[in-house]
């Protein structure tokens, strides 16, 4: 737990003008290689929710877009709002067939406040970006009476702890900066984590009734893609480009060896779902 607290310290920390260009290098990567959201978590979210046909949703920080085809394919009519330019230009190119979505080049911080307007409030693995003290009492403002607040999370895809122990070496040699951030992390570590987001919104005083699930997920990568997706994530980005450019080689060198061309890896898909008081 302490990782983690220290983690959302280190990203509440940082101003708005690091968060724009947080991912922005990294947008096609995170594109790419960001697992998208389960159907069944989907489905449970728009059952719970009972947005109605044509409802409109504010979604905070879309990034490329990776829930939000997912819901404008139902038709709701939403606003995206990401702060990395390069992300929006991806979401904008991934939503072209949905002219019921607009996105926008925002933080949530700035964006206009536009009270009692939306049926939900959406944030997909990015509500960890904004300070909750900010996040819980903007995202009420916007709601309509009984609108939904609606957090979706994949945790980061993680190999077996069998491989992550044949790779452990070479973080030590290579990144032993990352000491922190690099260590396996069970599926308990992530459910207490997401527990304590939902339980920071609770304690706003602005939510009530919050439902939390989640599934267990496992996917089949590419070696490349595996390290595509390792560099979107934020203990890679914060290393310097040349040590993360070598780690990066080493594992990739190691993991071919070890799995040959596909690794297995494993990961949550999560939902908490509250109604404005």
């Amino acid at each position: 737990m302490a990782e983690f607290e220290k983690f959302l310290t280190t990203i509440y920390s940082k101003d708005l003008e690091e968060k724009k260009t947080w991912y922005s290098s990294v947008a096609e990567a995170y594109n790419k290689t960001r697992p998208r959201y389960p159907q069944k978590i989907l489905d449970r979210v728009l059952e719970l929710a009972q947005i109605p046909q044509n409802g409109s949703i504010l979604e905070i920080g879309c990034g490329p877009g990776t829930a939000t085809v997912d819901l404008a394919e139902k038709g709701f009519k939403m606003v995206c709002l990401e702060p990395s330019l390069e992300a929006c230009q991806i979401a904008r190119q991934n939503c072209q067939n949905y002219p019921h979505v607009e996105v926008k080049n925002s933080t949530f911080e700035e964006w206009e406040l536009d009270t009692e307007k939306f049926d939900a409030v959406v944030a997909a693995t990015s509500f960890h970006w904004v300070k909750p003290e900010v996040g819980c009492s903007k995202a009420a403002a916007i709601l309509k009476d009984n609108g939904s607040l609606i957090l979706l999370w994949n945790t980061p895809p993680q190999p077996s702890y069998e491989t992550y122990q044949v790779l452990e070496e070479i973080y030590e040699k290579k990144a032993p900066s990352m000491t922190d951030y690099r260590g396996y992390e069970d599926f308990n570590f992530h459910q207490k984590n997401l527990k304590q987001m939902g339980k920071k919104v609770i304690e706003s005083g602005l939510f009530k009734n919050l439902v939390f699930d989640l599934i267990e997920c496992e996917v089949t990568y590419r070696i490349d893609d595996y390290i595509g997706l390792l560099s979107t994530l934020s203990p890679y980005i914060m290393i310097d480009s040349k040590q993360r450019n070598d780690l990066f080689e080493s594992l990739r060198e190691k993991l071919f060896d070890l799995c040959g061309k596909n690794i297995q890896l494993f990961y949550l898909s999560a939902f908490q779902i509250t109604q404005k008081a």
